[in-house]
């Protein structure tokens, strides 16, 4: 039976001379594998560069319940992007982006709230001219919401330390290295609750930047089974500093 969804591409790889298995986030079936031949022939109907790294998709899929590899009938980007594919920064942001999506999304039942918060902050990104190296932090930090660990802002006068174990305030130094003093800690939660357009507005060092950037890795480290090591922000550490 053919279904018309949304897409969003978080992995390509090889599996034959001119096909390849594509791992894509969909609005109404959550993650799901998909068989796409001959993409790589010269008049490939549906083509390698609609296949990047968090590309939005409108897709109609052959779809069987406990299959692992499902199939296409029709793909198309929507929206194609204006600025990503061609701003060094804006791809060197989205493939991190895209790392930590795909080692932090387990699912593969839908959730339709966490597919539109990824899929309309990275067509907002698209849109943007003046890119904000705040971004990359504040959407990490918002996605925490979907994945079920988003930090607990409230604080006392006597809570100095933001635990990242916990996930929250405290007023007694933590036993262990995970956590943050209370000015990193005001910007981690900036972070979190300014809406993206608003986030121009955060002023912070691109050395605290980078530091929080970190943390914000440790974070859902703590927080995510399996997360393993991210090690795409070196490059883009570079490229923002």
């Amino acid at each position: 039976m053919l279904h018309k969804v949304r897409g969003i591409v978080l992995k390509t790889t090889n599996y034959s001379e001119s096909s390849v298995v594509v791992q894509v986030l969909t609005d109404k079936f959550g993650m799901q594998s998909y068989l796409i031949n001959g993409v790589k022939k010269p008049k490939a109907k549906i083509k390698m560069n609609m296949l990047q790294s968090l590309h939005l998709l409108d897709m109609v899929v052959y779809h069987k319940a406990n299959t692992n590899i499902q199939r296409v009938s029709e793909v198309r980007q929507t929206p194609v992007f204006k600025s990503i594919p061609y701003d060094m920064i804006k791809t060197s942001i989205v493939i991190f982006l895209n790392e930590v999506l795909y080692k932090s999304i387990r699912q593969q039942s839908a959730d339709e709230s966490l597919f539109d918060y990824i899929f309309n902050s990275i067509a907002w990104f698209d849109e943007i001219e003046e890119i904000n190296p705040n971004f990359h932090l504040s959407f990490l930090l918002k996605f925490t919401r979907f994945l079920g660990f988003s930090p607990n802002e409230k604080r006392r006068n006597d809570q100095i330390y933001f635990d990242l174990q916990e996930g929250e305030f405290t007023s007694r130094l933590p036993i262990h290295s995970n956590y943050l003093q209370l000015e990193d800690a005001i910007g981690f939660i900036l972070l979190f609750n300014t809406p993206l357009e608003k986030i121009s507005e955060i002023k912070m060092s691109n050395t605290q930047r980078r530091f929080l950037l970190d943390k914000i890795l440790v974070f859902y480290t703590l927080h995510t089974a399996s997360f393993g090591v991210v090690q795409s922000h070196k490059i883009l550490e570079t490229l923002l500093s």
